[in-house]
């Protein structure tokens, strides 16, 4: 019974990576193999089978897709408008040192970018500039899928979390929180390795070691205060931000000659940067930043009447508690969508033009979608069924009170299969609480523990790395990218797995 509930992320490994099929239609064929096992196995009507994958889906769009569309929508629009230009010339003008560009454009900058949209643009666009300024495009790409791990639980306004809180049942204030806790260390240490790298070895360290040390702290900090008190939304958005102005202000009040190797001449724009034009190419992020604040549950009196307005639904007909709810105005995806249409406004971009960006996001956003329904009809098939119990006694009664060492592989295993944190949310959420039950471990910790594998899963992920290489020009260069990246993913997802097995026998738990 395993093996047989297996057989959906089976089939998903070796038509990903084996067969080098795309992902949407590995996907689809994951949701196939489930329902005919789920009816032909597990013995559920085909109404059950139907109404399962019908209510996966329906979360798939409300929220996850309309975020997806809106996070990238608002990027795209920032680059029609010519914003993203002016965002760029502001990062590169602060130093000629690579080591702290490499802080603050991939870093910091990267951060933001999978805080808000994720999807590869903080793989893409952060590569592209530092090759831009000079940087070897492999050091650049590599650096930026380092960059891109420890954020990505709280990628897309956080919907990997959000919707490991929804599967789950967990709530995703205190789910936030213990991820933020969990992977504080890592991102503490990331800005190190990303230094090393650029500058060949820890002799790089010597006189950027306060900026280094500082621009993690400014991310590990603020993420852990807006896991607690915000949610899962915004603790990387509220981070980039902070590690943004302070690495900038860092940056630009270091003294000294920069070594020759460490040197690099940014190019200057010709056009003078005023602090109008600087506010107009950051307007949707900040009014993004500032509605996701006032619509929280940090003020509860705009909070509460918005979320009011929701409707709940029984859509799966095996059993009449099984209840979704669609929160329909308080909802990120939404609000980033009000905001990215309001920002290009202030961009002084006709609304017409922004409907035609919108239109070519779904269109490039379109296999994603069919990638999402998929999956989560898939998930929801093998939950209900009992497929997913299956899997979980197999391991619990195999590892015993061992398993908590195999939770964040299995996180960084579904990561690396479909190039989503999210998919692997889906995959093995109900599997990390399930086995938590089984073994009495803390739920939101193994739960957790699933999130923190994503982050050595997404550096590895054949996709992510696809993204690096066709953005910095690289075609066919993926497999010595990944023979690279390869040595940090997993000391990363070993180093994981002890912490994790240390964290339940001391009984940590948030």
């Amino acid at each position: 019974m395993f093996v047989l509930a297996l057989m959906p992320i089976l089939w998903l490994v070796l038509a990903l990576c084996g067969m080098k099929m795309e992902a949407w239609k590995a996907s689809i064929g994951a949701l196939v193999i489930a329902a005919a096992l789920g009816i032909g196995v597990w013995k559920m009507t085909p109404i059950n089978a139907a109404t399962a994958a019908l209510e996966g889906m329906a979360m798939a769009i409300w929220p996850i897709v309309i975020v997806i569309i809106a996070a990238v929508f608002t990027y795209n629009l920032t680059v029609h408008t010519g914003a993203m230009e002016t965002i760029k010339g502001m990062l590169t003008s602060v130093s000629s040192d690579k080591r702290v560009l490499v802080l603050l454009i991939g870093w910091c900058f990267g951060g933001f970018l999978e805080g808000m949209a994720g999807f590869g643009t903080a793989v893409a666009i952060p590569a592209s500039m530092l090759m831009a300024l000079g940087f070897d495009p492999i050091i650049a790409i590599l650096a930026c899928l380092i960059a891109n791990g420890v954020p990505t639980m709280f990628g897309s306004i956080g919907i990997p979390t959000t919707t490991l809180a929804s599967i789950t049942g967990l709530d995703p204030v205190r789910l936030a929180l213990t991820q933020a806790l969990q992977v504080a260390p890592f991102v503490l240490i990331t800005p190190f390795l990303m230094v090393m790298l650029v500058g060949g070895g820890p002799k790089a360290l010597k006189g950027v070691l306060p900026i280094t040390l500082i621009t993690g702290l400014a991310v590990t900090l603020p993420e852990i205060a807006a896991a607690a008190f915000i949610g899962a939304d915004l603790p990387m958005v509220v981070a980039a931000v902070v590690a943004l102005v302070v690495t900038f202000l860092v940056a630009l009040k270091m003294k000294g000659d920069v070594p020759d190797e460490y040197r690099l001449e940014a190019p200057q724009s010709e056009e003078k940067l005023t602090a109008k034009r600087a506010l107009t190419a950051w307007a949707p992020f900040i009014l993004i930043f500032v509605i996701l604040v006032l619509t929280s549950k940090l003020v509860p009196f705009i909070n509460g009447p918005l979320s009011a307005i929701k409707t709940t639904v029984n859509i799966y007909q095996g059993d009449p508690d099984a209840t979704l709810t669609f929160s329909w105005i308080n909802t990120p995806g939404v609000l980033i969508l009000i905001c990215g249409i309001v920002g290009g406004l202030i961009q002084g971009c006709p609304f017409g033009e922004m409907m035609g960006v919108l239109w070519r996001t779904c269109k490039q956003m379109s296999k994603t979608i069919v990638t999402m329904l998929a999956v989560l009809g898939c998930a929801k098939i093998m939950g209900y069924s009992g497929m997913i119990a299956s899997i979980a006694a197999f391991f619990v009664n195999t590892l015993g009170g061992l398993y908590p060492l195999m939770a964040p592989v299995l996180g960084a295993l579904g990561t690396f299969v479909t190039g989503s944190g999210t998919s692997s949310e889906v995959l093995f959420g109900s599997v990390q609480q399930q086995a938590a039950q089984a073994i009495g471990a803390n739920e939101y910790w193994l739960c957790a523990a699933n999130s923190l594998g994503i982050s050595a899963g997404k550096m590895l992920s054949p996709q992510s790395i696809a993204i690096g290489t066709a953005a910095c020009g690289l075609m066919g260069k993926d497999g010595e990218v990944l023979g690279k990246i390869a040595i940090y993913a997993f000391a990363f997802v070993i180093v994981m797995a002890v912490f994790i097995q240390v964290g339940v026998m001391m009984g940590l738990g948030f």
